[in-house]
């Protein structure tokens, strides 16, 4: 998939950069669709990132299986393994470039995967971006998760999983459903000012304000999710509450070992999150559905069609 230029996705044919000994060669079985950061590229609100332009592959969301294994790559040709997005491209962007048919990774970005996970295991990035939020020094975990997509439903099942009791606002009366040990409530009914850790994953730049009122004093705020646009805030009610922020950034390669970990255990399931599939034929449809539809938590291409 070749993102030319904003709101232009084609599907197209690559040449691939050679692989040396460390790399591996991975058919790709399926691809997830994020509706944050790849929202962004779509739209051309993307902030400028080092690498950043058109045109690209996006997706960094990939399982697959590898087909050829470097000599030095310590890989076997037939593991199942998630690959968190690839620069292999010659004639494109390499900034993400996980949604292909074909890649050539370094071995040390790739993590082995059961083979069982099938397509869920696309959704291991964003579960380990929510555990990165939730294992930082000193933070408070989540009394309040603000949306319930699908990194606010993996951010509540973790938090379950640990022994928490979140409650999670979500405005979209389509998006309440699917709570698993924790509950879903419309904000406008909720009088609780008490909150000890707010995690927002919605996005919205100009909730602070309001999330500051919901504090306890020396609170914390978790900005969970991505801002395209400036987040501010009165500084006077902030200083009153002693309110703390705290910026969750990408997972690390501990936080993806972990939670491969918690769901081979079956401690964290994922099941339920997948709510949409398409073949790479009509992803520039499945593109728009997964940014536009509401009841889509995640849309996947699925690549073995790509005959």
């Amino acid at each position: 998939m070749v993102l030319e230029e904003p709101e232009r996705l084609v599907l197209s044919q690559l040449r691939l950069a050679p692989p040396g000994p460390e790399d591996v060669i991975v058919d790709v079985n399926w691809s997830g669709i994020s509706t944050g950061t790849e929202r962004l590229l779509f739209s051309g609100r993307m902030p400028a990132f080092p690498g950043m332009g058109y045109p690209l592959v996006p997706g960094y969301e990939t399982v697959g299986q590898v087909v050829e294994a470097g000599r030095e790559s310590g890989r076997q040709v037939g593991e199942t393994v998630f690959v968190p997005g690839a620069n292999c491209f010659q004639d494109v962007r390499g900034l993400f470039g996980g949604a292909a048919s074909r890649l050539v990774v370094p071995s040390r970005r790739i993590a082995a995967v059961d083979a069982a996970l099938g397509e869920q295991g696309v959704l291991l990035a964003l579960a380990a971006t929510a555990l990165h939020a939730l294992v930082a020094n000193g933070a408070e975990p989540p009394e309040l998760i603000v949306g319930h997509g699908i990194l606010g439903r993996l951010l509540a099942r973790l938090a379950v999983m640990g022994g928490g009791a979140p409650v999670v606002w979500e405005t979209n009366p389509s998006r309440r459903d699917g709570a698993e040990g924790y509950q879903v409530i419309d904000p406008e009914t909720d009088s609780r000012r008490d909150y000890r850790g707010i995690y927002d994953v919605s996005g919205d730049p100009a909730l602070l304000d309001s999330l500051v009122g919901r504090l306890v004093r020396g609170g914390e705020i978790v900005l969970a999710g991505f801002y395209s646009e400036r987040p501010s805030f009165d500084f006077a009610p902030a200083f009153i509450k002693e309110a703390r922020l705290r910026i969750a950034a990408e997972w690390q390669p501990e936080d993806l070992m972990e939670v491969i970990t918690l769901v081979d255990s079956g401690r964290l399931s994922l099941d339920g999150l997948i709510t949409h599939r398409a073949t790479p034929a009509d992803a520039a449809e499945a593109y728009r559905t997964a940014f536009s539809d509401p009841a889509c938590l995640k849309m996947v291409l699925d690549w073995r069609y790509n005959a």
